[in-house]
């Protein structure tokens, strides 16, 4: 198993144990709320671990189909896996601050501070071309094995 497998499969492992964990943050948020509702993001956050642990488990797979170089999987993986965290953890401040329940709404909001747009778009950027970047070059070395 090279280093770019064992990353995707022990990211695997950690975002269901946070998944999991996020589950009684949810629950413990249901209990004590009168509409027996977490906060959107506590919501949010729960889905996406379980989500994202899954996904590792498909970024693992394709690391094994791929016959690129050793290299080029780990970035690959390193760079979908390095946004699947960064994202839930802006879930987990959001579930955290109670600040919004679309952290897309104008204007961008992070607990009182208010983020520029520009922002917003660039991290959407980047996740968008390291999470769509990264699979795509797996799914291509797998295909053209």
């Amino acid at each position: 198993m090279n280093l770019a497998q064992k990353i995707a499969a022990f990211s695997a492992g950690g975002f269901l144990l946070a998944g999991l964990l996020f589950g009684v943050w949810k629950y413990l948020q249901i209990s004590q709320s009168p509409k027996a509702q977490a906060s959107p993001y506590v919501d949010i956050a729960h889905r996406a671990a379980l989500l994202y642990s899954f996904a590792c488990l498909v970024v693992e797979r394709f690391v094994v189909l791929s016959a690129l170089d050793d290299t080029v999987e780990l970035i690959a993986v390193i760079a979908q896996i390095g946004f699947f965290a960064v994202g839930l953890s802006t879930y987990v401040i959001h579930g955290l601050l109670k600040d919004t329940d679309n952290q897309f709404e104008r204007p961008h909001r992070l607990g009182r501070a208010v983020l520029p747009p520009a922002v917003t778009v660039a991290s959407m950027v980047a996740l968008i071309a390291g999470e769509l970047g990264g699979f795509a070059v797996l799914f291509w070395g797998a295909v053209t094995t």
